[in-house]
Order: structure tokens, then C-alpha cells, then sequence
């Protein structure tokens, strides 16, 4: 990998700088891809030494990123100042992490960075601000459709024991199953299969599609949907040469032989996939969106405000997704 990874601030009153400060501590150890911090670089020493951090930090643009890595976190310019002390967000922490995201975004369109890394965001914070999108995914789709088409993000979870997608994802449990749909569920798997293939060299990915309701549904007795949306789904996959199988009882999907069977889990609702895989993987977990004309990962947590500041935050997952975040771009490079 030739350019460095663009690491957004998240929000700033959470963990997200922590995590950031303590992946760049073990850079050596074990062995991160370089990468640069989007954000306000007066914030990042207050943090660092709230946290009792010997951290230099080295105000660069993205050019130099590679070379300063080493010795220095690199520190790109967010262009706003950021006040917000851990776990009390303030009138900063909104405008601070949308720019560092849409700042991310533009990087990796213009050649800057290979590819963007997300710290969490508090959506409450952001709702208050008057921010438009129900999370990370669709706003990135939003960026990306600024320059082409529209893409159809697609949410995935992975972890070297489990990947997890589920069809439906930030909804009511009501709305999610109002919104279910044969062609949504088609859409989700060809994409899924196309980006396991492409981005993470899997040449021929193996899906499990689980069904909606208990035991699949039970021939119909628990509930027609599996039979008369998700079936005709996984035929019209069959037909076109991917890998599938199902519905599948999602009660027993996710024990270890299971797992083995296949290469990613296409749930039908949010819990249904984000249950297990957090169970299972919670430290080391990965958001990646799938879809997008840029890969994106993200840590699979949220911003903790109750330890922001303490050095108890784990940067498990972080370093995860700075590391698959590099292997996906090494394969489309």
C-alpha cells in the first residue's frame, strides 16, 4: 500500500481519539499501515494528555503522511477548532465529525488516501444538529454519489470467525419487516458477493441466507414470508451462479461447524446478524460498507462516553479495521 489510510476523528467526546492514540502507540508492534488523523490537532494533545500519552503529533498534509508516520501522528487539518471534553459533547462535536468524514471521502477521491477508516459517531448528536442520515453508511453513500451514480451501500460486519450482513438494517423491527423484499434481499447478495470476491479475494463466496421468522418459518406454519420473499430470492441467486443456501434457521447459523459452511451470513434484520457476530467477535469486529466506490471500515463499537479519556479504551477493533482496510486496498489497487 502506497497511501496512507484516512482516519476520521468520530466523535470527538467519545473514544475515537483514545483508540487512535493508542493504535498509533502499537504501530510497531503490530504492525499498522500508516495513517492520518482528520481533525483539530490542539484537541488531539489535550487528549493525549488527559490520557498520559507521550504521543508527538505532526500537523501534515496528506503528501507527507507516509514519512512522518513513524515518528510522529499525523495530524491533517480539520479547518475548525474542537472543544468537547470526554463524554460531554458540545457545539462542536457534530460539525467536527461530518467534516472529518466528508474530508475523509474527498482524500480518497482525489488520490490522497487509499482508503477511509471511521471512528464511531454518536447519531444522537448528530440528529440534534440537524444531520439528515440515519448513520455512517448512508452518508458515505451520499458522498460517494456526489461524484457518479448512487451506490447501494451494503453493511457488513467481519471478523476472522464470522461475517454477517443483515438486509435490513437501521429500522424498527415493524419497518423492517414491512420493508423486506425478494429484489432488496437479491440486490444485498449480489453485492456482498461481487465485493467478498474483489476485496477480499474470495474467489467463489459461499452465502447463507437465513430466514425470517423461527425454524425459517416451519413450511409456512410460522409464517409465510420465508417461503414467499426470502425463497425466491436465494432461487433467483442460485440461478445466476452464486454460491447460496436457505433460509436457514438463524437459531442455528452461528455455532462453530456451522460457521464453517460458509463465508458470509445474509440476515434478514439488524439483531437478527449484529447479535452473534458481536457475542463471538466483540473485540475484534469490523463495519465495513460494502458498495461503495471506496472501501470504508470502521471499529464495531460505539463511542463509550463513559470511558472517553480514561485509557480504558481497547483499540482492538480499530487496529482491525486499519488492517482490513489495507488488505482490501491491496487487492484493488
Amino acid at each position: 500500500m502506497t497511501k496512507p489510510l484516512a482516519l476520521t476523528l468520530g466523535e470527538p467526546a467519545g473514544i475515537g481519539p483514545d483508540i487512535a492514540i493508542a493504535a498509533w502507540l502499537k504501530r510497531r508492534e503490530l504492525d499498522l499501515p500508516p495513517f492520518y488523523l482528520i481533525g483539530d490537532i490542539e484537541f488531539m494533545r489535550g487528549r493525549a494528555k488527559a490520557l498520559n500519552a507521550d504521543v508527538p503529533f505532526a500537523e501534515t498534509d496528506t503528501a507527507k503522511t507516509t514519512n512522518t508516520f513513524a515518528s510522529a501522528l499525523p495530524v491533517v487539518p480539520l479547518g475548525q477548532n474542537v472543544t468537547a471534553r470526554p463524554g460531554k459533547p458540545d457545539n462542536t462535536s457534530a460539525p467536527a465529525a461530518i467534516a472529518s468524514i466528508s474530508r475523509a471521502v474527498a482524500d480518497v477521491a482525489a488520490g490522497y488516501a487509499s482508503a477511509v477508516v471511521t471512528n464511531p459517531i454518536a447519531k444522537s448528536v448528530l440528529y440534534k444538529a440537524g444531520f439528515e442520515f440515519p448513520g455512517h453508511t448512508e452518508f458515505l453513500a451520499h458522498l460517494a454519489s456526489q461524484s457518479g451514480k448512487t451506490p447501494m451501500p451494503v453493511m457488513m460486519l467481519w471478523s476472522p470467525t464470522l461475517a454477517v450482513v443483515p438486509v435490513t438494517i437501521h429500522l424498527s423491527l415493524r419497518d423492517a419487516i414491512a420493508g423486506l423484499s425478494t429484489e432488496l434481499i437479491v440486490k444485498t447478495a449480489r453485492i456482498v458477493a461481487a465485493d467478498l470476491k474483489s476485496r477480499l479475494g474470495i474467489a467463489k463466496p459461499r452465502l447463507a441466507i437465513s430466514g425470517l421468522n423461527p425454524h425459517a418459518g416451519e413450511d409456512g406454519s410460522l409464517g409465510q414470508e420465508d417461503q414467499s420473499i426470502v425463497a425466491p430470492a436465494i432461487a433467483t441467486l442460485y440461478a445466476e451462479g452464486i454460491d447460496v443456501r436457505g433460509p436457514l434457521p438463524a437459531d442455528t447459523m452461528f455455532h462453530e461447524r456451522a460457521r464453517k459452511t460458509y463465508d458470509c451470513a445474509i440476515c434478514m434484520y439488524h439483531d437478527q446478524a449484529l447479535i452473534p457476530i458481536k457475542t463471538i467477535a466483540f473485540d475484534d469486529g469490523v463495519n465495513v460498507t460494502l458498495g461503495l466506490p471506496f472501501v470504508r471500515t470502521s471499529p464495531d463499537h460505539g463511542t463509550a462516553f463513559d470511558i472517553a479519556g480514561t485509557g480504558k479504551a481497547n483499540p482492538s477493533s480499530l487496529v482491525a479495521a486499519l488492517k482490513l482496510a489495507a488488505r482490501m486496498t491491496a487487492r484493488t489497487a
